[in-house]
């Protein structure tokens, strides 16, 4: 179990049985708000991830790339939020366990959930909570020879930090999305930056195909319709790719390889638990976004239910009523009474600002 970063407003306690009110599975955004709205009912949290830092997909997969729609934040990106969500829930002092995978979970002769980790920590919790976002997703890898001995030094699938790629020969593989955004991204940090697509068609949102198509008119982005054939390079680092087109072969210099094919969910255990699933989603009512196990929730992008839309702002929508269920859980013989941070003194005391 890895130890938390002393910035992060929790600790990651190195023991391997834990007893908690909620477990949650998922540190994403979702994941993270659900710990705020726990919190504000008194109930504790300890917070599950198969990565080794919080903010899940949202961190993992475009830490600096921009996101609009998160109510308030005209601007924000996965790691801000992240950050930000985590300064929200400090007050609670949620308990991280980082580079843990949850493989079986059963409940116990006392209502209560055992849940182990593929690490061997066992958690004993009263509610559950699934935040696993799509669950596991791995990047399509490109069919391209001896490609796997240049992953993490010169061929990326996602880019943490943006600095990390000035001054080098980049060549991103795509036209969805990802590659659109991450050639307007690099291409100021870049020595040099080819795009390279099978066809002269783009999925990506028009206004960032115009963007791309106007940076290759001034010389600033080379575009190749073709495919990429042979990496060319010695111990781990690339050296050019090779790009077959149209006219024939050429070779294209590059220091870094991003190619974006795409990405793989895996449900991955999740499936095993015996919970109702429908392709490859978790079924909810949307009262208290209940799984079909009493006491099992599910929020975020690994739910469904009619109407569900895949947004951040819809997971802390799910996470609060939630929250309201599973206190009745932990909780039942305790009147629920609703309450507005903004005019309670009670809450403002637990969030440290009375």
């Amino acid at each position: 179990m890895s130890t938390i970063d002393a910035t992060l407003p929790s600790t990651s306690l190195d023991q391997k049985f834990v007893e908690t009110d909620v477990a949650i599975i998922g540190a994403g955004p979702c994941g993270l708000f659900a710990v705020f709205e726990l919190g504000l009912l008194d109930l504790k949290c300890h917070v599950v991830d198969i990565l080794d830092r919080p903010g899940g997909q949202c961190a993992e997969l475009y830490p600096e790339k921009p996101i609009y729609d998160v109510p308030a934040l005209p601007i924000v990106t996965g790691q801000e939020l992240t950050d930000r969500l985590l300064e929200q829930i400090k007050p609670f002092n949620p308990v991280f366990h980082f580079n843990e995978r949850i493989d079986a979970l059963s409940r116990e002769a006392d209502g209560r959930f055992r849940l182990v980790s593929d690490g061997g920590m066992t958690l004993l919790a009263k509610v559950v909570v699934i935040a696993a976002g799509g669950g596991s997703f791995t990047p399509k890898r490109p069919p391209l020879d001896g490609i796997a001995g240049y992953e993490g030094s010169s061929v990326f699938y996602s880019v943490r930090r943006i600095e990390t790629m000035r001054g080098h020969d980049i060549v991103i593989v795509g036209g969805g999305d990802s590659a659109l955004d991450w050639t307007l991204n690099l291409q100021p940090v870049a020595k040099s930056l080819t795009l390279v697509h099978r066809r002269d068609d783009f999925r990506a949102a028009p206004h960032s195909v115009e963007k791309m198509r106007a940076l290759v008119a001034d010389g600033k982005v080379r575009l190749l319709i073709g495919q990429a054939t042979t990496l060319e390079g010695a111990d781990g680092k690339l050296s050019a790719v090779t790009i077959k087109t149209a006219d024939g072969e050429e070779s294209v210099p590059c220091t870094a390889l991003l190619p974006f094919f795409g990405l793989t969910m895996k449900l991955g255990p999740v499936a095993n638990w015996g919970l109702n699933l429908h392709e490859n989603l978790i079924p909810v009512d949307t009262e208290r976004f209940e799984t079909s196990a009493p006491g099992i929730f599910a929020i975020g992008d690994i739910n469904t239910y009619p109407g569900k839309l895949k947004l951040i702002l819809s997971g802390f929508h799910e996470a609060a009523l939630m929250a309201q269920a599973a206190q009745k859980i932990v909780y039942p013989n305790k009147k629920v009474v609703f309450q507005y941070t903004t005019s309670s003194s009670s809450l403002q005391k637990k969030l440290g600002v009375k």
